[in-house]
């Protein structure tokens, strides 16, 4: 059975669940996400569900989070319903990040909305200030796995990132994107 379905079948539960995750310390959930984080059975994906609509600035519904994800700056990340990501992926909403429906997210992918700047010559690199900037995934999208997504693209609908491919300039609708720098394969 799909998430889908599973959330249609116990729609009554997950209601329940929910009104009780409301008044769940942060500190629970924290510790939870972090005790399960190496499962994919179905109450450690619906402990990281719960996580999520309690800590992210927006979820819908049908959040599929597979194991070692890890997801930084949760307030500044908007998620849509019907998303997959998995296994190994890493996503940093520092500059915010807005995930729209129907999305699947492959495994060992990365989502930045910063890039760090250079410009002071008198301290080290990784010491300069970081400059955010959003990232917008729309419907519809699929991104390969192992894919960098870099800060301020937008990917627009019904879009597919091959894997692999490095991802920093916007992406129009209805095309495979490929390679590094990513450019368009096909349209479709």
């Amino acid at each position: 059975m799909n998430g889908r379905k599973k959330i249609e079948k116990y729609r009554w539960l997950l209601s329940i669940i929910l009104k009780l995750n409301k008044i769940t310390p942060k500190i629970v959930l924290s510790f939870l996400w972090a005790l399960t984080n190496s499962s994919e059975k179905n109450i450690p994906l619906l402990i990281r569900y719960c996580y999520l609509k309690k800590r992210a600035k927006s979820c819908g519904d049908n959040i599929y989070v597979g194991k070692y994800v890890t997801i930084k700056n949760l307030k500044k990340l908007n998620l849509g319903s019907n998303i997959s990501i998995h296994a190994y992926g890493y996503i940093d909403a520092y500059g915010g990040i807005t995930i729209g429906d129907d999305v699947s997210i492959a495994n060992h992918t990365t989502i930045v909305s910063f890039e760090h700047t250079w410009e002071q010559k008198e301290i080290p690199i990784k010491y300069n200030e970081t400059r955010p900037s959003e990232v917008v995934i729309q419907n519809d999208v699929w991104i390969g796995s192992g894919c960098r997504i870099l800060s301020g693209v937008t990917i627009h609908a019904r879009s597919i990132i091959a894997a692999g491919c490095v991802v920093n300039k916007s992406v129009p609708s209805n095309v495979i994107m490929g390679g590094i720098p990513c450019r368009v394969i096909k349209d479709i």
